[in-house]
């Protein structure tokens, strides 16, 4: 196996902001050849699959704009500059849903698209929430549902999950070897607005 790696021969940064570094980099392949390309660098985010008891996990129904389309997605968000990973990824469950997870365990890290875009994503898994007084942010979500695994793969199939992330944390659960059995129950949904 040949080491070979490509030279960076200079980063001019265009725009930055706290979410995104956006600059270009001057490149030199092993074989000599020179081109410049784009680079973003974003923040840390965490995302939690919640997971109860009946197998079912926790999703949240939204509009993202970018893409134009609703989809399906675990809660999560940017990790603050000096904030626990875990604490964030419960953070953003309770915020974003009002349930507060009982455990919180890492699940996997991953870079979503590596060739130009350097945004370090971690997945916890949280066995069990419970409900809180805490209301759920409605410019987050649209509803909030209880779903089982077994059917969130099926919408991954369907293209209503979409979400890196999501997936990501979906298949990743889906190798548990200690996953629960499922329980007899239907699913639990809010719906969120007016």
């Amino acid at each position: 196996m040949r080491n070979t790696q490509w030279t960076i021969l200079g980063e001019r940064v265009l725009d930055e902001s706290r979410h995104i570094r956006l600059s270009t980099a001057d490149i030199r392949l092993p074989d000599g050849v020179e081109f410049t390309q784009y680079v973003a660098r974003m923040p840390r985010c965490a995302m939690t699959l919640v997971l109860n008891d009946s197998r079912e996990v926790l999703l949240m129904y939204r509009h993202r704009w970018i893409v134009d389309q609703w989809v399906w997605e675990l809660p999560g968000g940017y990790v603050d500059h000096t904030e626990d990973v875990a604490s964030a990824a419960a953070r953003e469950v309770e915020e974003e849903t009002g349930w507060r997870p009982r455990t919180m365990q890492h699940l996997v890290t991953y870079q979503p698209a590596i060739g130009t875009l350097d945004h370090p994503q971690e997945v916890y898994l949280a066995r069990g929430a419970d409900l809180t007084d805490t209301r759920p942010d409605v410019n987050e979500a649209e509803a909030i549902r209880w779903v089982p695994i077994d059917e969130a793969v099926q919408m991954i199939d369907r293209g209503e999950i979409i979400g890196a992330a999501t997936v990501v944390g979906v298949y990743r659960a889906l190798t548990l070897p200690q996953l629960p059995p499922p329980v007899d129950g239907s699913p639990r949904s809010t719906t969120m607005g007016n």
